[in-house]
């Protein structure tokens, strides 16, 4: 599995309504890409969001990186949205849970099962 953490800190004079327009668009979007697994995002107070989006393979995250809607969306992320973002790409290492006394140790079936993608509740203040 392929994991992807996206850091960003939202420009200050951001148009929160496109970004949330365009925002809805790339979670609608990049269901469609074969090996896409979750997506799922978290806001600090601080108005730094951290999403996380996991694929099955490096070839699924190829095929969402150079995705021609996705490509214009991150040049407008760069000119637009953030004044700042990080990104890290990792590769599973290991994975496991433990839930009612016991070990899982394959976490696809959590994801693919009802791959929701929660909407990033955020909106700057």
């Amino acid at each position: 599995m392929i994991v992807v953490l996206f850091s960003t800190t939202p420009s200050d004079d951001l148009d929160v309504e496109d970004f949330q327009r365009t925002s809805a668009r790339m979670r609608e979007l990049v269901t469609t890409i074969p090996g896409f697994i979750s997506y799922n995002s978290y806001q600090g107070q601080d108005q730094e969001t951290v999403a996380i989006v996991r694929f099955d393979s490096e070839e699924a995250l190829d095929a969402w990186r150079s995705q021609p809607e996705h490509l214009q969306a991150q040049e407008k992320g760069r000119r637009s949205y953030f004044k700042e973002y990080w990104i890290q790409v990792c590769s599973t290492v290991r994975e496991y849970r433990f839930v009612d006394d016991r070990y899982e140790r394959d976490l696809r079936t959590m994801f693919v099962g009802d791959s929701a993608i929660r909407a990033a509740n955020w909106a700057p203040s």
